[in-house]
């Protein structure tokens, strides 16, 4: 029986309409409570086994190997840590006119949060660059921003982010710990994740759900939606789409002006130009609290828009007549993870934006 496959013409993925579907059942059944509480631990479990399974995934010898080409992932790392903040910061003179200061808040935390990984591999593969590079990238971004996300946003956004002692801790044990297990064991668990990476792919998925469910329950039972209207929605989505197009620029034209190669250049314009929804989501419920769902609305709008945007551009990049054939590495140095479907996605020319392995 041929396996049922997601309309070509639909421009949205399905698991974008699952996070929908969740923040409206959010709406209609908040956990209060005693659910709360499940929700928030079931929540905070699931990230933690899917930074776990992250560590697993990710060769010591690539990321060591990685290291060598530290010019790029310095540059990443700027782009992610420095000139998305420096941006963030310029939105605010926006407030109050076109951004309430609670969503400015959201959007200033996006502007914090590390580099996807998967979806950055994803596309680096797609247009024919340095995927290790990509690997390693997005790897040492999550890894640096459990620590600088909440550092900054303590700095940048005050007291609107809780942060404390306490809450650096709580998030180092629930993202870093559990990837520093997962690199421990990777000797022995290693191959039965990559045989098994459509199976575990679903704890990606539902860890988000999950979170997604946890931090707009509390904004129901909170009571903060009534500060949000559709124009303002728009407003948001608009500055947003600004954002990433300056990075996408920056990214590629910078790169180019210091003297990195082309396939080089691919993977710091796709590593440096995302936010990871996977890291930013259980970041935010540290650090807002009962206000996280409000914060990570720009996190989530702005993850959906720069996979929609990057899925055209990885696909033009694949055709650039300086793309050569081995510009992509061999099958068996890629991550192991389910990107066949963004490849695709680009190869058929559809517009699709994923949230599978959002990273």
């Amino acid at each position: 029986m041929k396996r049922p496959t997601w309309p070509s013409w639909m421009p949205i993925d399905p698991y974008v309409l699952l996070l929908l579907g969740t923040v409206g059942i959010a709406a209609l059944l908040p956990a209060r409570g005693t659910g709360a509480d499940v929700a928030s631990g079931a929540a905070t479990a699931a990230v933690a086994f899917l930074f776990f399974l992250y560590g697993a995934r990710l060769s010591t010898r690539e990321a060591l190997d990685g290291l060598r080409n530290w010019r790029l992932h310095l540059t990443v790392i700027a782009c992610t840590f420095a000139v998305f903040p420096l941006l963030g910061l310029a939105a605010g003179g926006l407030v109050p006119y076109v951004l309430t200061p609670a969503l400015y808040s959201g959007f200033l935390f996006l502007t914090l949060v590390p580099s996807t990984v998967q979806s950055s591999i994803a596309f680096t593969s797609i247009a024919r660059g340095n995927v290790p590079a990509a690997i390693c990238a997005g790897s040492f971004s999550s890894l640096a921003g459990i620590v600088l996300t909440p550092l900054l946003a303590a700095g940048l956004i005050g007291g609107h982010a809780g942060f404390s002692a306490d809450s650096l801790v709580k998030i180092v044990l629930q993202l870093l710990v559990p990837f520093l297990a997962g690199q421990l064991l990777r000797r022995w668990i290693g191959p039965f994740v990559a045989r098994h990476k459509k199976v575990l792919g679903l704890v990606d998925r539902g860890s988000i759900l999950l979170v997604v469910y946890a931090a707009f329950s509390q904004g129901m039972v909170a009571g903060i939606w009534q500060q949000v209207t559709p124009l303002r929605l728009l407003a948001l989505l608009g500055v947003e789409a600004v954002l990433l197009a300056a990075m996408l620029a920056l990214t590629w034209f910078g790169a180019k002006r210091l003297g990195f190669g082309r396939a080089d250049r691919v993977a710091i314009q796709f590593a440096g130009s995302k936010k990871s929804l996977a890291a930013g989501l259980p970041m935010a419920s540290v650090l807002f609290g009962a206000q996280a769902s409000l914060a990570v609305l720009p996190l989530m709008l702005f993850h959906q828009m720069q996979l929609m945007v990057c899925a055209v551009i990885a696909k033009r990049r694949s055709r650039d007549p300086e793309a050569s054939a081995d510009a992509a590495p061999p099958e068996a140095e890629q991550e192991p993870g389910p990107i066949s479907r963004l490849e695709r996605a680009a190869a058929a020319g559809t517009v699709v934006g994923t949230a599978t392995r959002s990273g």
